[in-house]
């Protein structure tokens, strides 16, 4: 199938082209702002109504350490729901939370270091009501950790890490009353040193949903097999095929249903039992670009697909990679007047890639997690189609997006939703288009490279009739530590930006009104790129800002009504260095935000103090200071004795250990941590029985950051293992960045060999 998606990083700087006026924005009167630190749930009457109630791990019970709060790219707590996080280091550590209303159901954001040179780790945690164990519920790395610049890879060596986040959901097996303590638990690290817990999100999940009167049962009436022990592809799309040509419903009961590739749909209904219990999922195991999702027709193929239904259903992917060629979405192709409805999309590399021409579709009622790219794109003459009450969290790029690439998108709305933590891009976004609505949406936590909303006449065929249009309707949204730094222009991104790369935006009036813009990461509001006009702001609010209320890099026309900021960092509000290409109205009370003398000055530190815009390249906080760097990479020796291999000394057990040849001094062990790491401590053990006795070895630490040339970072030294005290001794160094560490063993006094049962490296 032909590439449907484009690379989308963000443009160069460009100078700012200066273009007569001729479009507007509004925004009417705010509620009062409410305190910044706010939950998106927060928000009463706006973002989407779930099933669940969310817990922060930062404010639940617990013996783990609090990772601290940070809006810089690459580290955990940026990444993390309200900026901050738990983690979990050892054995019988914790977080407890404490259910507020009956749950027979969780779902918990979590990461652990990645593992295995960028094919994942996996672990478990146990899962514990008022004490007892309920289950051990499994946890991976293997669908986070992206590495190196766009497009994002699985190669750890090329650095700069980042998508931390996983979700793990499990079901109770029953209903816990309000009051119950609910623990996620270390019960051995063996499988991963640590564990970070963001946050859990309980919900009381109904009975499944049973078969509609009349339906055609994919199980029972085509072999369907609900266990995904085989390939249902060909035996639900000839269900498919069936329920359309009778006008009949497809039911699909509770299973797990393994499909290579696509089912096609069109004129037909497709309903499962509920998301929690009808899962799609699966990829094929040779061609890597055919993966589970539902898609309608093309146009060249004859779409696009009409009057389809797809509820009451999961479809949980196995895409571990950004592709943009590959078309391994839980929904794609074309559908008219057709609704998604009640869908759990997790783990594709965008829940629903629309390509247009296609007409008055809907998603609703749904949550999409954990994806490569994008949430949602309407892309390539999408019209009248709507996102509405939909929870979206942890997107690789783009939360919510409309792309007018080539051919308009006119009359689309995002509508009621909840878009939390995109990693990279925006929260809401509409490349061009005509007449497009967002309202009654609550966004937060914007990562880097973009802001909680923006109005872009940017990327490939965003211009002339494509172009931003018509009369754009921006009301009633909340947006909550939004925008953020830009590594790539070493500059933050507003809350609510504005860009004409492409074409000036100059042919709409943009209204963006009751409006509420909360601890703004950056700046609260920015126009880049290109000259903007016709947009009118009435009744905004403006609550905190890290640099600016207005960041003003682009000549353009803005009308300001009714707009109130307080908690400004700069003494002057606003950053202009294009002087009167920027103008000014304003009408009724305007405060805080407006000077006659703006700073032109290099660009200041937030006020949330994190120092540099740009990506840190050896970061201590990814895995966290207090986690075992060295746990389960690869490791090498000089030599070994029987079945005692280096890989002992990596495998979170002390029983185990390394032992090189005998009376063959020296000898050495080598790990390879992955990428360059700050590492300033390194813990070694042998095994604790008594029958080791005590013993001093003699070794000392080389550094390398390229596996060849090796210098010294601690020099030779005698180290005393004594079992009365643990049989731990431990080496501490300056910080220095290294990704191989050798050690190189000159002695022992209780065995002729280097012995070595736990090799532990930390940050701190």
């Amino acid at each position: 199938m032909a590439a449907r998606t484009v690379p989308r990083s963000l443009a160069v700087l460009t100078a700012a082209a200066v273009v007569a006026a001729a479009a507007t924005a509004v925004v009417t009167t705010a509620r009062p702002a409410q305190a910044a630190g706010l939950s998106p749930f927060d928000i009463p009457g706006r973002g989407a109504t779930v099933p669940f109630t969310e817990h922060e791990a930062e404010n639940a019970t617990t013996n783990g350490t609090r990772t601290g709060t940070s809006r810089l790219y690459g580290r955990l707590s940026s990444e993390a729901s309200g900026r901050e996080a738990v983690t979990l280091d050892g054995v019988g550590e914790y977080v407890e939370f404490t259910l507020t209303k009956p749950a027979n159901a969780v779902t918990f954001r979590y990461s652990i270091p990645d593992g295995n040179n960028g094919a994942g780790r996996d672990a478990s945690l146990d899962l514990r009501a008022n004490g007892t164990v309920v289950k051990s519920v499994p946890v991976t790395s293997k669908y986070g950790w992206f590495y190196g610049g766009y497009p994002f890879n699985n190669n750890p060596g090329d650095s700069n890490p980042h998508h931390f986040y996983d979700e793990a959901r499990t079901m109770f097996g029953t209903t816990y009353a309000a009051g119950t303590k609910i623990r996620l638990q270390v019960s051995s690290t063996a499988q991963s040193p640590s564990f970070t817990i963001d946050l859990a999100d309980f919900e009381n999940v109904p009975d499944p949903v049973g078969k509609p009167s009349g339906a055609i049962d994919a199980v029972a009436d085509y072999g369907a097999d609900p266990t995904g022990a085989t390939d249902s592809t060909a035996r639900l799309q000839a269900a498919v095929n069936a329920g359309s040509s009778s006008g009949r419903t497809v039911y699909l009961p509770r299973g797990t249903y393994t499909l290579y590739s696509h089912v096609i749909v069109d004129r037909v209904t497709v309903a499962g039992a509920g998301p929690w219990y009808t899962v799609l999922g699966g990829r094929h195991p040779t061609q890597r670009n055919l993966a589970a999702g539902i898609y309608g027709k093309y146009v060249p193929d004859g779409g696009p697909s009409q009057n389809v239904t797809v509820r009451d259903l999961a479809i949980i992917g196995d895409i571990r990679e950004r592709v943009d060629d590959d078309q391994v979405n839980a929904f794609g192709g074309a559908m008219s007047n057709s609704t998604i409805d009640n869908v759990w999309m997790q783990h594709t590399k965008v829940g629903a890639w629309m390509d247009g021409p296609m007409d008055r579709f809907t998603i609703r009622n749904s949550r999409i997690l954990d994806q490569t790219a994008d949430g949602v794109n309407f892309h390539i003459g999408v019209t009248n189609s709507t996102v509405t009450n939909t929870f979206v969290r942890n997107t690789g790029d783009d939360g919510l997006a409309m792309w007018a690439q080539d051919r308009p998108n006119v009359g689309n709305s995002f509508t009621r939703n909840t878009v939390v933590a995109p990693i990279l891009a925006n929260n809401l976004v509409s490349y061009g288009g005509r007449d497009i609505v967002m309202t009654d949406n609550v966004v937060s936590d914007t990562v880097t490279n973009g802001g909680g909303i923006h109005v872009a006449n940017r990327y490939p065929g965003v211009q002339g009739p494509t172009a931003v249009a018509g009369t754009w309707t921006l009301a009633r949204n909340t947006l909550i530590r939004a925008g953020n730094s830009d590594y790539n222009w070493n500059f933050g991104v507003g809350a609510i930006w504005f860009s004409g790369l492409n074409t000036p935006i100059t042919g709409a009036t943009i209204n963006i009104t009751d409006t509420d813009i909360l601890d703004s990461s950056y700046a609260a509001l920015h126009w880049i790129e290109g000259q903007s006009s016709g947009i009118r702001l009435s009744g905004v609010t403006i609550a905190g800002a890290g640099t600016y209320a207005l960041q003003v890099q682009a000549p353009s026309q803005v009308t300001f009504d009714n707009v109130r900021a307080t908690g400004i960092a700069q003494p002057k509000p606003i950053h202009n260095c294009v002087g009167s290409g920027f103008q000014i109205t304003r009408t009724g009370t305007n405060t805080g935000w407006y000077t006659d003398t703006p700073d032109c000055g290099p660009w200041p530190a937030p006020q949330w103090g994190n120092g540099p815009t740009t990506p840190p390249s050896n970061d201590p906080t990814t895995p966290p200071p207090t986690g075992n760097l060295a746990a389960g990479r690869p490791v090498t020796a000089t030599s070994q004795v029987d079945v005692y291999t280096p890989a002992n000394a990596v495998d979170g057990n002390a029983a185990t250990y390394w032992e090189s040849a005998n009376n063959a001094f020296p000898q050495s062990l080598t790990v390879d941590l992955g990428q360059s790491r700050q590492v300033s401590r390194i813990v070694l053990k042998l095994p604790p029985a008594a029958a080791w006795a005590t013993r001093t070895q003699t070794l000392s630490v080389l550094g390398s950051t390229d596996g060849s040339a090796f210098s010294t970072v601690k020099a030779s030294a005698g180290y005393t293992f004594n079992p009365s005290s643990g049989n731990t001794a431990t080496l501490s160094f300056a910080p220095t960045t290294q990704r191989h560490l050798r050690l190189t063993f000159t002695g022992n006094t209780g065995w002729p060999a280097g012995q070595v049962s736990e090799l532990e490296v930390y940050g701190s």
